[in-house]
């Protein structure tokens, strides 16, 4: 792979309809997706769904009586539908609606605009994700091409057929900060800064991952050639800034509403046990927590290996200089290891290490090996997560 900093390299000639300042052809083209390359993420993408909707309803049998929309729509989406209908007072009569800061206003935004159209809130957010997820292909796709010809396809199968892949067809907010983080990242690279912020902006309305994917962007700023040591790059420096605004505005409405400039950390700790500990503390939490309760049990051990190969991911991105990368994953070890009582949702933050599924995307073109045993330890573990999640056992 190419180091970071590094313009990708040129598109091959069906990519340069309309180019752009890095290459490639414009999100708007016509021709946007005439590239084999896009065609086969959004196969995989379309295939994907099809397998986890087959599977949803064969799991439900004799484990839920649900209906099946609503096997797909549990707790997060939940909150979101609540927020979008109700704000962050949420519904009459729900006894924890003091937890609801703890969900930024992207999503609940989104289903409140579909309202007119889309009246079911659990089928507006599913169709967020499905468009979301669609988004995600395609830039995940370019994203890794831009590293190794020929890795798209590997990367997008990795990413959903991931062992949490779940939460990218359910209606959680992953589909849809990855689709706006990933064209960030891939804007960035292309030295589309002013793009790339509008992206990031819509990112951290969505999740507070969005700060770490900014402070990535802001490394890259500073390291690539199309950053700060292109022609006026200094002058693009103030657009990511931007991104900022959603944050302040979030945290200002909220002390208007509570008095307390850090309703999120609050909710966090009050509803999650979300507070600062050593990491051997997070640790052994975790560790004691895991035969507590036996339908719990494996949850906590795939939160552990998460664990495991998150600082795995960003010990390999020091070793290898990737400075942005880095940027960005570092403040998720430290959230999720040391910000939590113990391990939660771990696993479904790997979703969003998009570093770790280009490199399996490379791998899969470089050494196969990696790329075939790694799915066949992921494919089987995302079965059993879907499984669960959809007959209504948690699982991050």
């Amino acid at each position: 792979m190419k180091e970071l900093g590094e313009r990708p390299a040129p598109a091959p000639e069906e990519h340069r309809d309309e180019p752009d300042e890095g290459g490639g052809v414009r999100w708007w083209s016509p021709r946007f997706l005439s590239d084999a390359a896009d065609q086969r993420a959004l196969l995989i993408w379309f295939l994907s769904h099809v397998g986890v909707l087959i599977y949803t309803y064969l799991a439900g049998p004799g484990r839920t009586t649900d209906p099946f929309v609503n096997r797909l729509t549990r707790w997060d989406a939940e909150n979101f539908i609540a927020i979008a209908d109700y704000g962050y007072d949420g519904p009459p009569g729900m006894q924890d609606s003091a937890k609801l800061p703890a969900f930024f206003p992207g999503m609940a935004l989104l289903i409140r605009l579909l309202r007119p159209v889309v009246h079911d809130g659990r089928v507006a957010t599913l169709l967020i994700s499905l468009v979301a997820s669609a988004v995600v292909a395609v830039a995940l796709s370019r994203l890794a091409e831009s590293y190794a010809t020929g890795s798209g396809k590997f990367a997008v199968a990795a990413l959903f057929l991931s062992p949490f892949g779940v939460f990218l067809y359910s209606g959680y907010s992953e589909a849809l900060f990855l689709a706006l983080a990933l064209s960030a990242w891939l804007l960035a690279r292309r030295g589309r800064w002013e793009d790339a912020a509008l992206c990031a902006t819509g990112a951290v309305s969505v999740r507070v991952s969005g700060l770490f994917l900014v402070l990535g962007m802001l490394v890259m700023f500073l390291v690539a050639e199309n950053g700060r040591r292109a022609p006026q790059g200094w002058q693009r420096l103030p657009w990511l800034a931007l991104p900022g605004v959603p944050m302040v505005l979030y945290v200002t409405y909220h002390w208007t509403r509570t008095g307390d400039w850090l309703a999120y950390n609050t909710v966090q700790d009050q509803f999650w046990g979300r507070h600062a500990v050593w990491p051997w503390e997070a640790f052994l939490n975790t560790w004691n927590m895991s035969d507590d309760v036996a339908t719990l049990t494996t949850s906590y051990y795939e939160e552990i290996i998460s664990a495991a190969v998150l600082l795995t991911l960003a010990v390999c991105l020091a070793v290898r200089r990737r400075w942005p990368e880095l940027a960005y994953i570092t403040p998720q070890v430290l959230s999720f290891l040391t910000l939590s009582s113990f391990y939660m949702s771990i696993g479904r933050g790997s979703l969003t290490w998009f570093p770790l599924w280009v490199a399996i995307g490379v791998a899969g073109v470089r050494r196969p090996w990696v790329w075939y045993t790694s799915m066949a330890i992921m494919i089987p573990v995302m079965a059993i997560n879907v499984g669960n999640f959809t007959t209504g056992a948690w699982i991050g």
